[in-house]
């Protein structure tokens, strides 16, 4: 068995120590702090949002850890050129709550590779086998957590916390949705009319999805209303484009454990001696 036991071994010290994958992925997941110590406030990013389709939303999110801690904001309407600025109240943040599971998700693994003495030996390839599912299963969480927005109907968008985050109030025919999307900070903001009562529109809610079409339709309060535009604008954030890379690399590197474990075993069942 020392084959085995060097291969895991060796499997072992690349996921887990930097500059390695796993430990790396990690790293991005840390709230740096503003100042030279080890501890305070984590430190905030700016980004500006753009998009190569539209210039009716301009803005900049400040992105401090997995938190929103503000948003100024400039939307143009189009149908009569009035500008809108809206932006978070001082005593608001909104949590990414994809951030903060995805580092969950690499916290786990790291726990679940070095929670034991390093003279640790294992006994089965079965029980490598077993380290590395879950493993696989908490970083394949993490990924999908960046790679896959939740799918929310406009009621549930309507009644989010974010519509009340911001000063001046958003007008009632807005609504705002962010949501991470691969290595991108997303904000979409949809612009709403009344329908009638003596309207000949043949009322259809609108299911769940991350992002709704103009046409879309729903029901909130008393009132049916319809989504006329749609405004979408995005910011790259360069570590969770690393963060996907270092999870990748460290799914194959599980895999290829997995691999020669499953060689090696049937090597030790089948020897004629």
């Amino acid at each position: 068995m020392g084959l085995l036991k060097g291969e895991v071994s060796w499997i072992g010290s690349t996921l887990l120590h930097s500059p390695l994958p796993l430990q790396e992925a990690s790293l991005r997941f840390t709230l740096p702090c503003s100042g030279a110590g080890t501890e305070g406030p984590a430190k905030q990013e700016n980004f500006i949002l753009g998009s190569c389709s539209t210039d009716q939303v301009k803005g900049v999110l400040t992105l401090q850890g997995d938190a929103l801690s503000q948003a100024d904001v400039n939307l143009k309407i189009p149908r009569n050129n009035q500008l809108l600025h809206f932006a978070f109240r001082e005593d608001k943040q909104w949590k990414l709550q994809q951030i903060q599971d995805a580092r969950n998700h690499v916290s786990q693994a790291i726990y679940l590779l070095a929670n034991r003495d390093e003279s640790y030996q294992f006994r089965t390839g079965a029980e490598v086998l077993k380290l590395m599912d879950a493993v696989m299963l908490q970083l394949t969480r993490a990924r999908n957590r960046l790679t896959t927005p939740a799918t929310l109907t406009l009621p549930e968008i309507a009644a989010s916390g974010l519509t009340r985050m911001f000063a001046p109030a958003l007008p009632s025919d807005l609504l705002v949705n962010v949501y991470i999307n691969l290595n991108k900070l997303c904000l979409t903001v949809y612009q709403l009319h009344v329908l009638q009562p003596n309207s000949t529109k043949n009322f259809r809610p609108a299911g769940g999805a991350v992002l709704h079409s103009p046409g879309a339709m729903f029901e909130w309060g008393s009132q049916r209303l319809e989504v006329s535009h749609v405004h979408k604008v995005e910011c790259v954030i360069p570590w969770l484009n690393d963060a996907l890379v270092f999870f990748t690399v460290s799914l194959q590197l599980c895999q290829q454990l997995k691999d020669k474990i499953s060689v090696f075993s049937s090597y030790w069942s089948y020897r004629p001696f």
